[in-house]
Order: C-alpha cells, then sequence, then structure tokens
C-alpha cells in the first residue's frame, strides 16, 4: 500500500486549527511504580514513583519545573480533596520516576495523583487527569512463590478478557455450525443457546487448524491444539461458558497456571458446534480471547512492502497473544517461562506497547526460577540492562544485583577469560543460580545448548570451550558494567570492563581462524558455524577489519538456525549494514524458513515454534520467541533505540535495503517517537521525525558510499559528520524536524 501521508503535514495542520489546544496541554500517559492503570493492579510500596509525558506545545520545547499532588477524595464530597503531599514547584527537568516524599501511605486505601509542568517558556500546563493508585494489602501467596514475591519490585495485571464474534459463520448441517474467529488466541468458547426441553447437548470442538474448507482439523498433529467437548442443554435461553479441561503437559509443576478467575485456556481460531437446536447469531458466538492488558495503537509500522507489513502485523499480535499466563511463556506446550524466550518477548513488547511490567516480572521470576540452558543464564544480565534502558528505573537492578552477578557465569572462566560449563568449579554455582529450586524440572546442571531444536545449529562441534558460548559471555560482561556504573558500583564496573577486554582478546586470539578468517565453533574443532559467526557479530567482537568478510559468509549461509537463532542472524546483518539482505531474510517467499511462509503457506496468525513441522514435529503454533521481527523492524530497520536510559536521547539509525518508503511509531517511557523514511531513486532523500518533550535525537541519514551531499534539517543547511554510509546529526530537540539530502 502507497502513502503519502506526512508527519509535518499533520503536526502542522495541529497547531493551525488548535493554537490554544497547544497550549493548554496537560501532561499524558501517567505511571504509578510503571503502571498505566495501578488502579487494576497493586502498589507494593507506601513510597511510590511517577512518571509522565511532558506536553509538548511547541518544537524544541522541555519540561523546566513539575509540582506533583499526592490526595484522595473524602467521602461524601467529590469536589474535595485529603491533601497527602504537595511537592510544590521542583526546578527540574526530570519527568520519571520522581519519588513521593510525604507521609506513609496506608495499604488498602486507594489515593490518587496529579502533575503538571513548566516549559522552557515558563509557562504552566494545565493539571493532568488524576490517576488512582491503590496499596497493596496482603495478597494469597503460594509457599513456593514466597522467595520471588518478597523480592519482587512490581506487581502484574490481571488478565483481560476480550470477547471476539467470528469473521465467518457458515451452516455445514442441520444443527451442524462451523466458525472462524480471524486469528488464534488463547481463551474460550462463550455461546447463548435457546433449547426447547433438557436432555438435549451440543458438541464443540475447538482447533488452530483446519482440516479442508470449514473444518477443524481432529488430529492436527505434533502439539498443535485441537479439543473435543461434550456441553448439556438446560431448557430456555441461557450462555454457556465452555470449561476446559487442565492438559498434563502444561499444568505441571514447571509449569505457569491460569488464575482461578480467568480459568484453564486454549489456543484456538476455529469452532465446530454440534447439536444446536437452533441457528445461532454471530453475535451469540464469542471467542473469549485472555491476554495481558495490550494498547493495540501505541505502536504503528507500515512500509512499500505489503509483505513486511504482514509480518510486523503477525508478530505484534503474537506479543499480546502470547501474554495469556501473565508471565511470558514458551507456548502453550509446556507454559514453561524461559530465559531466552523472554528475553525475545521483551524486546517486541517494549517496541509495540507502553508496557513494562510484564517483562520486568518475568525476568525476576527467571532470576529465581532458572532453566537449564548455560546460554539461558546469561540471557539474564541482557535483559536486566534491556529493562535499565527501556525504563530508566534501577529498582530491579538494585534488588536483584547478587543475582546478576552470578548469572555472568565468571566462575566458570580460565585464566584467559574464556568460560565452560565443564568446568570443574561449575557444580559450585548451582545453588548461587538458584538452579535447586523445586520448580526446577530439566536437571541440575547447565548445558550448553547453541540453538534449539538440536537440527538447527548448522552441524556447530561442541568443544570444552564454545564460541556461542563465550560470545554471550562477552555481552553479559559489558551489561553488568553498564549496571554496576549506573548502580555506582565502581570497582565492579571496573572489574567487568578489564574481563570484557580480556575476553575479547581471548576470543579472536583462540577462536578466529587465521586461515579462513571466520570463527571455528570452539576450541579443538575447525568447523565454523553460522552461530559462531552471527553471535560475535551481534556482540561487538569482529574487529573492524572482518566485518564485511564475516557478513559476506552469514549472507552466504541464509537461514540455517532456529526462530530463536533468526533475532541474532538479524541483528548481527544490521550491525554490518546489510539491510538489503535482512529485508531478503524477513520476507522471503521462496523458503520455508520465513515469516511468509508461517502466514501464506501455514495459515497461523502466531508465530510458530519453528519454521515448519519439518523442523520439529511436536512444535506448538504460538510461541513468541518466533516473533523477532516485532523488535527487529524498529529497533534495527527503523534504527529507533535508546542511547540514554529511559530513552532521554534516541538514536535513529533507518537502514531501508530495497524498501521505498517506511515509517514507524514507537512508544517509549517519554512519549511516542514517530519516524517516516522517504527514498528517491537509489537514495534515502527525505527523514521526517517526531520526538517527545524532553527527549533529544542524534540522527543517522544513510548516504551513498564516495557521494557528496548537503544536508537540510528544517530548511536550514545543518553540520553533520560521515561515518561509514550515514551522516550524524546530534542534539535533535524535541518536536517535528523534517531532515532533506540535497546534491
Amino acid at each position: 500500500m502507497k502513502s503519502k501521508r506526512s508527519l509535518g503535514l499533520l503536526w502542522k495542520i495541529l497547531c493551525i486549527v488548535c493554537p490554544s489546544a497547544q497550549a493548554e496541554r496537560r501532561p499524558t500517559g501517567l505511571l504509578c511504580e510503571l503502571m498505566a492503570k495501578p488502579s487494576g493492579g497493586a502498589i507494593t510500596t507506601p513510597r511510590p514513583h511517577f512518571t509522565w509525558i511532558v506536553p509538548l506545545t511547541r518544537s524544541n520545547d522541555l519540561q523546566t519545573a513539575y509540582q506533583i499532588q499526592v490526595f484522595s477524595m473524602k467521602p461524601g464530597h467529590h469536589q474535595e480533596m485529603e491533601m497527602y503531599w504537595d511537592s510544590g514547584r521542583v526546578d527540574s527537568s526530570n519527568s520519571i520516576h520522581l519519588p513521593y516524599h510525604g507521609p506513609e501511605l496506608l495499604p488498602g486505601h486507594t489515593h490518587s495523583w496529579r502533575v503538571r509542568t513548566w516549559n522552557r517558556h515558563g509557562k504552566p500546563s494545565l493539571w493532568s487527569y488524576a490517576q488512582e493508585f491503590l496499596i497493596e494489602t496482603s495478597k494469597d501467596r503460594s509457599q513456593e512463590d514466597s522467595a520471588l514475591d518478597s523480592r519482587q519490585t512490581v506487581i502484574p495485571y490481571r488478565l483481560q478478557e476480550n470477547r471476539v464474534a467470528p469473521i465467518h459463520l457458515v451452516k455445514l448441517n442441520p444443527g451442524h455450525f462451523f466458525a472462524d474467529f480471524g486469528q488464534a488466541a488463547f481463551g474460550t468458547l462463550e455461546i447463548r443457546v435457546r433449547s426447547k426441553e433438557a436432555g438435549q447437548k451440543m458438541t464443540v470442538h475447538l482447533g488452530e487448524r483446519l482440516d479442508g474448507k470449514d473444518r477443524v482439523h481432529r488430529n492436527p498433529g505434533g502439539s498443535i491444539r485441537y479439543r473435543r467437548m461434550e456441553v448439556p442443554l438446560l431448557p430456555g435461553p441461557h450462555v454457556y461458558r465452555i470449561e476446559i479441561a487442565k492438559d498434563k503437559r502444561n499444568t505441571g509443576p514447571g509449569a505457569i497456571l491460569m488464575p482461578s478467575e480467568t480459568g484453564e485456556v486454549l489456543p484456538f481460531r476455529y469452532c465446530e458446534i454440534e447439536g444446536l437446536p437452533s441457528r445461532p447469531w454471530k453475535s451469540n458466538v464469542n471467542q473469549v480471547r485472555v491476554h495481558y492488558p495490550f494498547d493495540d495503537h501505541a505502536s504503528m509500522f507500515r512500509s512499500s512492502d505489503p509483505v513486511l507489513n504482514d509480518i510486523w502485523e503477525l508478530c505484534k499480535y503474537t506479543i499480546k497473544a502470547t501474554s495469556f499466563c501473565g508471565v511470558y511463556v514458551d507456548g502453550d506446550r509446556e507454559r514453561i517461562p524461559y530465559e531466552a524466550d523472554a528475553y525475545i518477548n521483551q524486546l517486541g513488547h517494549y517496541a509495540t506497547d507502553r508496557e513494562f511490567t510484564l517483562a520486568r516480572y518475568s525476568h525476576e521470576y527467571l532470576i529465581l526460577h532458572p532453566t537449564w540452558p548455560t546460554e539461558w543464564a546469561l540471557h539474564s544480565p541482557l535483559m536486566a540492562w534491556a529493562d535499565f534502558l527501556h525504563t530508566g528505573n534501577l529498582a530491579s537492578a538494585r534488588e536483584f544485583y547478587p543475582d546478576l552477578k552470578e548469572k555472568i557465569l565468571i566462575g566458570l572462566a580460565r585464566e584467559d577469560g574464556l568460560i565452560s560449563s565443564r568446568s570443574e568449579n561449575a557444580k559450585n554455582l548451582y545453588e548461587r543460580l538458584h538452579m535447586n529450586h523445586s520448580r526446577y524440572i530439566h536437571g541440575r546442571k547447565l548445558v550448553d545448548i547453541v540453538d534449539w531444536p538440536a537440527g538447527e545449529r548448522d552441524g556447530y562441534v561442541f568443544t570444552d570451550i564454545n564460541t556461542v558460548v563465550n560470545a554471550f559471555h562477552y555481552k553479559a560482561l559489558l551489561c553488568m558494567e553498564g549496571l554496576s556504573e549506573a548502580l555506582g558500583r565502581n570497582k565492579d564496573a571496573e572489574l567487568y570492563r578489564a574481563r570484557a577486554e580480556l575476553v575479547y582478546t581471548s576470543f579472536n586470539a583462540k577462536l578466529l581462524d587465521p586461515g579462513t578468517g571466520l570463527y571455528v565453533d570452539g576450541e579443538g574443532t575447525e568447523h565454523s558455524s553460522l552461530h559462531s559467526n552471527m553471535f560475535p557479530l551481534a556482540f561487538g567482537l569482529v574487529p573492524k577489519e572482518r566485518v564485511k568478510p564475516i557478513a559476506k559468509f552469514l549472507k552466504d549461509k541464509g537461514m540455517v538456525c532456529s526462530v530463536y537463532g533468526a533475532q541474532y542472524l538479524l541483528e548481527a546483518l544490521y550491525e554490518a549494514e546489510e539491510g538489503e539482505a535482512c529485508h531478503h531474510l524477513m520476507t522471503n517467499m521462496e523458503t520455508d524458513r520465513s515469516w511468509p511462509h508461517m502466514l501464506y503457506q501455514v495459515g497461523t496468525t502466531i508465530t510458530l515454534e519453528a519454521w515448519d513441522d519439518r523442523y520439529k514435529p511436536n512444535q506448538d503454533w504460538n510461541h513468541a520467541w518466533g516473533a523477532a521481527p516485532a523488535n527487529i523492524i524498529p529497533r534495527k530497520l527503523m534504527g529507533i533505540e535508546p542511547l540514554e536510559p529511559g530513552f532521554r536521547r534516541v538514536r535513529i539509525r533507518p537502514q531501508l535495503g530495497p524498501l521505498r518508503w517506511a515509517e514507524m511509531t514507537l512508544p517509549t517511557l517519554m512519549g511516542s517517537v514517530k519516524v517516516r523514511v522517504e527514498r528517491k531513486g537509489d537514495h534515502v532523500s527525505r527523514m521526517e521525525l517526531f520526538l517527545p518533550a524532553n527527549m533529544t535525537g542524534e540522527v543517522h541519514f544513510p548516504v551513498a558510499e564516495g557521494e557528496k551531499h548537503r544536508l537540510f534539517l528544517d530548511g536550514k543547511t545543518v553540520e553533520a559528520h560521515l561515518q561509514g554510509n550515514f551522516l550524524i546529526v546530534d542534539n535533535v530537540q524535541s518536536g517535528f524536524h523534517r531532515l532533506i539530502l540535497r546534491p
């Protein structure tokens, strides 16, 4: 679909038509302890922190002061406030995680807060609309979760239910109907039936897969879901909510159980109903979808490639649909959280909704409920760093800092800094890694995994010193260096910096084959797989002169990895500025190792656990770790990434590849970033962007190699320095801006 909509035009129309509204805007996007709806969840601290989006009255504006009020309404007096704390005017540009400094708030009580701000010119905004929040009292906790609950820094929301009518409802035979709800979802069926007499029953078939036209597949294979249920009917009109029986495969000791108020769920898109006494209306047949609260309008991506647009929508919906447990899980077969799954899920959630609690809760859960792969433990520091970058909040990192120090696995290191899960010291780590937890069901030792399933490893040769494991170790050290520095633990930061430098040197000295110029899979083997080269490139271990040859090796190999590995293959190639190759990998219609295959050949509406059943016969059809484009498109294709915690400073570095144009709305803690990039001929010619108040940008404008250019910012020539194939403009201020490239 071709779009000519301009962000600049929309911005100008708003400013011209509603100048007074612009001047009177109020703070929005209020968060209390990272919760947008704290009355629907619960706040665990009597001294909460507050965040808001600063109103933007004109370009280059910022907050210079704020005032917070915390109060409750007096009983019977809707207009009278009982004030707990008034900060007064505070001169500050900070708008995230401002602490409450009044008297301790009482548990079990609902309070409200509001804020107003002053802009660059000293003019106050209107007060924000008040936000209610509830201070938690005691809650029922299972004994096995008490260790986590006593340390967790967030409590997740209650799950949400949405009722969706079928997009297609057809009569197959007398009393026999078929319904297609358009998308698979975790939930159950609700149907209104009028029966003339007792003793009748209806048979309900729910499933994810079709068997021909308008038939639910009764034997879909693998872990693809199908369920048959008989429902006795009562005389007269009644609404029946189908009760899903528990499945032993995903309700065991390691699984996340559904809350009692929601009940058991099943992933399904299609429904057949037999034995109906009368024809149902569409409005009387509903798929009851269960998921974490999700704002469908928070993010947007469109481009000149309709296939890529479909992939974005598939992956975005996957993030929403797979949140059904209230913790990131690995799909429906096990419903167990895994660190690698959760990391990809976390990045995708940040890119599609302004929501931070589920990612943090899942991360904290996994610290104390770890799984067995060595690389999965090493994902925990990556998750902690991503949490800090996107929230600007150190509460979680501070609470779990001792645990995160163990997760980088320095205890497995040799003198040269390289680590091995086969080290004799490994068993000394297991208790400190919490691998002895009662829910841990996979054995109590670390095992290198590289990729999963095993057939997706490109012939990887395992040795004592594993290249992929050590690439993760290097990345984890960098993340811990950043967290330590932010927490003021400078000695630790120096230690991790020195360890990272040691690993970098040893890694390139001992794992890079000087003959081929490629990384081998580990010490003692000459085999070089896709994996032993894509992870070092993704994590910054490859010397500058080796980037292009290794990128060529990866391009020649192609997608010889799992849907999980695809996350890091795409990251690696975008780091090498291979946007065209990445676009091809994401949109390739000629292979079953692609998202178009999932969409158009398999017909799923949630990403699969593997590329196809033939790569994993027992796969399920609802794995968020297959949704890498949900974060790759905004982070790498559109190039929107935080340079400072909380998105106070953002980098915009688009790599369009063959796209003629693309536009993105990305939700952040500070407000939505909007970017549109257009190509004229072979080169990008125009970029339009909108930055919220209090945010500054570093814009990387793509240029053709070897050509001379003049870059105009808002109609004026701008100073920009050339770095590779990008002209860089630093310190771009808030508001709408247009950059145009001219010869």
